[in-house]
């Protein structure tokens, strides 16, 4: 059957689109195939990749070095520092006792500085047998001498020293040395006028005040304040009498 004239063009034309169209669809059937075909070895090499990794030799482990021990450096002891010397105590020059020549009236002066020296230097006594002949070397004069002369003979016939102690020392000179009725004498001088100030100064009438009331051994307050304010100087009493108290 034949077709009219007039298609034909028509024809041609749709022809020519078919076979335009087909070529597009080859080509871009092509390019697909391409990316496809790079794809597809892009993901092979990247998976040889990974199995030489899974089967190859296993990395050598990484060996981390022993630390290296190096032996500390003697280490020198610090010198020591050498110490300030240490200033040792000066004790001040104690005075001896004066010679003592067996005055009553001096004798419990005597033997008071002897006792102080002997309480302030005791590392200079051992024994009390020093302490008592230390005291003895004071004796140089009469009574006190012939005492001294006494006690060195008695050991002589004995071979032993007639005293041993100290407080024996102390005793028998009390009752060589010291005034008989010392209490008895304090006593009646404080009664009287003698003991009064006079023309001393009010110092050594203190002084002198303090040794007759321990020796009278007065201890009540009243009698001591009268007697000491009796002794005084009449101008002393009246300056005391205008003082102002309270």
């Amino acid at each position: 059957m034949s077709l009219p004239t007039d298609t034909l063009p028509a024809v041609a034309d749709a022809l020519g689109y078919l076979q335009h169209h087909l070529q597009e669809l080859t080509e871009c059937q092509n390019a697909s195939e391409h990316v496809i075909n790079n794809t597809l070895a892009g993901l092979t090499a990247q998976i040889q990749q990974l199995t030489q990794l899974m089967t190859g030799p296993a990395p050598a482990p990484t060996v981390t070095p022993p630390p290296v021990t190096t032996s500390p450096s003697p280490v020198n002891p610090p010198s020591p520092v050498p110490s300030a010397p240490t200033k040792q105590r000066t004790r001040p020059k104690l005075p001896s006792p004066p010679d003592f020549s067996g005055k009553q009236i001096s004798g419990r002066a005597f033997l008071n500085s002897c006792m102080l020296y002997l309480h302030l230097a005791p590392e200079q006594f051992s024994c009390n047998e020093e302490k008592i002949f230390w005291t003895l070397a004071f004796f140089k004069d009469r009574r006190a001498a012939r005492w001294s002369e006494n006690l060195f003979h008695q050991e002589a016939d004995t071979g032993i020293f007639p005293i041993q102690s100290w407080a024996n020392f102390e005793q028998q000179f009390q009752s060589q040395f010291f005034l008989v009725n010392a209490e008895a004498d304090a006593v009646n001088t404080l009664e009287g006028s003698v003991y009064y100030q006079e023309n001393r100064t009010v110092d050594d009438y203190l002084d002198s005040f303090l040794t007759l009331v321990s020796d009278a051994r007065y201890t009540d307050p009243r009698t001591l304040v009268v007697k000491f304010h009796r002794g005084l100087r009449m101008n002393i009493q009246s300056q005391i009498a205008t003082m102002p108290f309270g």
